[in-house]
C-alpha cells in the first residue's frame, strides 16, 4: 500500500422545484406514492435528496428522486 488516500464525492441532483414544494407538506399526513408503493403518514421532515414520513410510528427514509407524486391525506 502506498498510503495514498482516494477521495470520494458524491452527486446528487436536486429537484429545487419538488424540494420547495415538499417543504410546504412539512408536519403534515399526506399520501406519498413512490415508483415502488404508495406511504401514508406523517411528513417529519424534507432534505434535498429525502424526505422522512412516518407510518404506524415507523420512520420511512424516501429518496425524492423516487416520489411519483404527493397529495394531503
Amino acid at each position: 500500500m502506498s498510503g495514498k488516500q482516494t477521495e470520494v464525492g458524491l452527486v446528487s441532483i436536486v429537484d429545487s422545484y419538488l424540494y420547495q414544494r415538499l417543504l410546504g407538506f412539512r408536519g403534515k399526513w399526506v399520501v406519498i406514492n413512490t415508483t415502488k408503493n404508495p406511504l401514508q403518514g406523517l411528513l417529519h421532515s424534507v432534505s434535498p435528496d429525502h424526505v422522512v414520513i412516518e407510518v404506524s410510528d415507523t420512520p420511512f427514509y424516501v429518496r425524492i428522486q423516487e416520489i411519483v407524486w404527493i397529495t394531503e391525506a
